[in-house]
């Protein structure tokens, strides 16, 4: 399916080198950024408490807020959650305080505004698994990362495993790297988030690598730039109806999602549209930069001897 067709192909590597210093120097910001500044870990990795609140109407987040910060909790989250009713408040761990006391403060900081509040559940995350959830996760990229270099390089060659990874790689730290700089929550949502773009950014990657071999199969006398070009141009539409699709229901969950999604849905954002340019002016200029050729697809044909008579 093709809304569009290019009849001229557009010379991509023309400008490889150019797109690809562009990104080198973006990913070194976002490298700079995570080693100053650091993620603004939530709950989930730092330890704390979660609470689940009710009430008789519907919930006034900022009113929760305020209540909180008269007892010195303004580093609390306050979010909606599962209905207009219910709030979820997470609460950094403080030393000296247990979250058996913390969560009594809260409450009784909400019942002077509302009585009709209603606890519903107190959750404690514990420092211990607040760092294995970090070490899973790391962990799980690792995994991810590992399989996607495998997977291409049985499917395609190795040049093409390498340069996705790569690709795929540089779509990650900039997202970290947008977190860190705008400090942004990081939490479980979020790292989701990541592992999900992970695979999405492979699927444009295999797009296009599957189009360049066919090309080097067709295209019999052009170059390589060519060919990557080539490839590139024709599935162009294919990329604006897919990942246009996608954003579309990413942006719907962006803007009315709340606060629960909000930066689950931003991960995704970032990640698609970065997703998109790495796919097209990273993985596909590494590619052609690690020498790939016609002959890693189609084996030469031997010039059969004559015979002697």
């Amino acid at each position: 399916m093709e809304f569009f067709r290019i009849r001229k192909d557009i010379p991509f590597m023309r400008h490889a080198l150019v797109f690809n210093i562009i990104s080198l120097i973006t990913f070194i910001l976002a490298v700079i950024f995570l080693a100053t500044k650091g993620l603004h870990l939530g709950v989930e990795f730092t330890g704390g408490t979660v609470m689940e609140i009710n009430y008789g109407h519907a919930v006034d987040v900022d009113k929760i807020r305020d209540s909180l910060n008269r007892v010195s909790l303004a580093d609390a989250t306050v979010q909606s959650f599962g209905s207009s009713q219910t709030a979820l408040i997470r609460l950094p761990a403080k030393q000296g305080i247990t979250g058996a006391q913390l969560s009594e403060t809260v409450i009784k900081a909400l019942r002077q505004d509302d009585p009709s509040v209603e606890l519903r559940r107190v959750d404690f995350v514990g420092s211990q698994v607040g760092k294995e959830l970090v070490e899973n996760g790391a962990l799980a990229l690792l995994l991810v990362s590992i399989g996607i270099v495998v997977y291409l390089a049985l499917r395609f060659e190795w040049k093409f495993g390498v340069s996705a990874i790569i690709a795929n790689l540089h779509d990650v730290v900039i997202i970290l790297g947008f977190f860190a700089f705008f400090q942004w929550e990081f939490s479980l949502p979020v790292l989701a988030a990541v592992l999900a773009v992970l695979g999405y950014s492979v699927n444009e990657s295999v797009v296009v690598f599957d189009r360049i071999r066919e090309n080097f199969r067709k295209m019999r006398k052009a170059s390589t730039p060519e060919v990557i070009n080539n490839a590139i141009t024709r599935t162009m539409s294919r990329t604006i109806i897919t990942h246009g699709c996608t954003q579309l229901m990413v942006t719907s969950i962006l803007i009315f999602g709340g606060e629960t999604l909000h930066y689950f849905a931003l991960a995704l954002t970032i990640g698609i549209l970065f997703g998109i340019y790495s796919s097209v002016l990273v993985a596909s200029p590494l590619v052609m930069w690690l020498g790939v050729t016609r002959e890693d697809f189609i084996k030469p044909e031997k010039k059969q001897e004559e015979a002697v008579v």
